[in-house]
């Protein structure tokens, strides 16, 4: 009789252990989550072809294979840009050996003062592995359509400045748009985020 108790409580505790089990293989079984706005469904990112900042022409299938950081902007941007740049170059110097297998494209939506030369100039100063990308303004407008960029001019003078979408596009290995990067966020956010898209 004494013993009833004692098997009741063991049967009690082997069912709790199993839920236990059955909820961490769960846990085990969902993807990680991104710190970027994920697009759920993945979609394919819109191609395009533009001229590089290395005198190449520029497509997303030119970097098929590789984890794509798709950003837009100017060189003569004061803030926003140059804060970009240096933050996705030190994520890329974060990633160590798997830096190669990650590309930024860097689309201007300021195709008066940006040529190829003066972009790939600009670049370097942040990451040599940096593809900058324009065309005629037609072209880069249509692109910024395809991705819901805005730009908008301010000022008149030379000295111009362009209002822009700031947030960075994550491209997965396959060519499809997985997850939207607000600006703002670190190099550890970006080094995570990748992460996680090399593994797919």
């Amino acid at each position: 009789m004494g013993s009833r108790p004692n098997l009741a409580l063991a049967a009690v505790a082997l069912l709790l252990a199993g839920l236990g089990m059955m909820l961490f293989v769960r846990g085990a079984m969902q993807p990680p989550v991104m710190t970027a706005g994920a697009f759920d469904p993945p979609r394919v990112a819109p191609e395009f072809s533009l001229r590089g900042s290395d005198g190449s022409e520029v497509t997303l299938a030119r970097y098929r294979g590789k984890v794509v950081l798709l950003t837009f902007g100017f060189t003569h941007c004061a803030a926003v840009c140059p804060t970009t740049l240096a933050t996705l170059a030190q994520a890329r110097s974060a990633l160590g050996e798997e830096a190669d297998s990650v590309q930024v494209i860097f689309v201007t939506v300021d195709p008066a003062r940006d040529s190829a030369d003066q972009m790939r100039q600009y670049l370097a100063a942040f990451d040599r592995s940096f593809i900058g990308a324009t065309s005629d303004p037609e072209a880069l407008a249509e692109v910024r359509e395809d991705y819901g960029v805005t730009a908008v001019r301010e000022g008149k003078g030379p000295d111009y400045a362009m209002a822009h979408t700031s947030s960075i596009f994550l491209i997965d290995r396959a060519g499809k748009l997985r997850a939207l990067m607000p600006f703002g966020h670190g190099a550890a956010d970006f080094v995570r985020d990748v992460e996680l898209l090399l593994e797919v």
